[in-house]
Parts: C-alpha cells; structure tokens; sequence
C-alpha cells in the first residue's frame, strides 16, 4: 500500500478542516493510483503518515466510504474498493444519454456558446499537448464543458459526479499515447459537427468516442493498475 504523506505537522488546523485535507489526499491517491483498488490500510497507518490524531483521518474515511471509493472491514481496518465492472459501464451509459442530449441542445442553439470557441481554440488551434495526465484533466473539462453549456444546470450536475467516479478509469486510459492522439483528433471532429448545428453526425461522433473508452474498462488488470503507479513514490509499506 502506498500513500503520500502531508507532512505539515500537528498544526492548529480545525477539525473539520483537516478532516476535508485528509479526504482529499486520499482521494487523489486513489485517483493517482499510490492507492490501488484492493488496497487495505489502517487508520492508525495514515494518521502516523500525516502527522494527525485518528479522528479527522476516520472523519476522512466516511467521507470516502459514503462515495464510494472505499469499504470498511471490522476489525480489520479498511479497504479502496475493488473495481466493479459493472457499475463503471453502468455510469458510462448515463454519461451518455446525457451527453448525447446536451449536444442536441447545443446543435439547436441560434448562436455558438462561448465556451465552444474557447474549446476550438484548445482543441484545435493550439499546438497539442503530449502529458497523459494532463490531457486526462482537459478531455474532462472538454465533456463537462459541453454538457455546462447546454444550458441545464441539473443536468450538468449530475454529469460533474459521475465524471468524477470514472476519473480513474480514464486517468488510465490516457497513460497510451495512442489515446492521447485519438482524443484530440476526435474531440475537434465532434467539435466541428456541433458549431455546424450537423446534430446527429455530433451525437455519432461522440458516442463512438465514449464507446471506445467503456470498452477499455474491461481491458483494466491488476498489472496495469500497478504499472501506472508512479515509479518514484517510495512510500510502501
């Protein structure tokens, strides 16, 4: 199990406010796989590695444990949730329906959002970026983006939480350069069809996009998990 330490020592941080420090730590481990799906820790572990007292660090954890992210065991400390299959494809089909419907409010939009041009420039007038991770962070912001500008703020909602519990999934996805490159060539396809008002060529094209990303949910190892664990983080225990 491996963890990044927030060594800022026992300061005179709120309670609340450390708890809300921890969680998001945590969270981004697993995100960043130092933490992998099956990996078990106690409390007292990540207390001693954040130089805090338990009760934030167990705050943190139901935290995490009502999202989903992690599971607790009695008596034997807790657990980052295995991965279910089932349920990642389940969230990818609902990420699209409701992306399919926000691109045919945007194709039935009189004038091109903003957002659209600041997406065209992104993805297609400036030079393309080559970090995994980061083009991870901007096919995110180009989906919630288009969902946003359809104009349902509801809806945009409930596609921001379930972006975020695919996140790892797709932070995965980016670590081939293939992907990265098939993005950005797909993203200003989709892209052009939507500033065209072309909607169901746009709904096509994204759903194809979305489509190759489920399928390779099922493709996801132990191995690659562990692979894509960064090589310079010497925290194991």
């Amino acid at each position: 199990m491996q963890l990044t330490g927030a060594r800022q020592g026992r300061t005179k941080t709120r309670p609340e406010g450390l708890a809300e420090r921890i969680y998001l730590q945590l969270k981004d481990d697993i995100f960043s796989f130092r933490l992998l799906p099956g990996d078990r820790f106690s409390e007292n572990e990540i207390a001693e590695r954040m130089e805090v007292s338990r009760t934030p660090v167990r705050q943190a954890l139901f935290w995490l444990e009502r999202e989903g992210y992690v599971e607790v065991f009695f008596r034997s400390g807790w657990q980052v949730r295995p991965f279910d299959f089932e349920y990642f494809e389940q969230l990818y089909d609902l990420r699209i329906v409701l992306e399919l419907e926000a691109v045919k409010r945007l194709c039935a939009q009189i004038e091109t959002p903003v957002a659209l041009h600041a997406l065209k420039t992104f993805w297609i007038d400036e030079p393309q970026r080559e970090d995994g991770l980061e083009v991870a962070r901007f096919d995110e912001e180009f989906h919630m983006a288009l969902v946003e500008a359809a104009g349902n703020g509801e809806m945009a909602k409930i596609h921001r939480d379930l972006t975020e519990k695919i996140r790892i999934i797709r932070r995965l996805d980016f670590t081939q350069d293939a992907r990265v490159n098939a993005t950005y060539h797909e993203h200003a396809s989709i892209l052009l069809a939507i500033i065209q008002r072309q909607t169901e060529e746009a709904q096509r094209q994204l759903q194809d996009h979305i489509a190759v990303s489920k399928a390779e949910v099922r493709k996801i190892t132990l191995h690659m998990l562990h692979q894509a664990r960064p090589e310079n983080d010497n925290t194991a225990s």
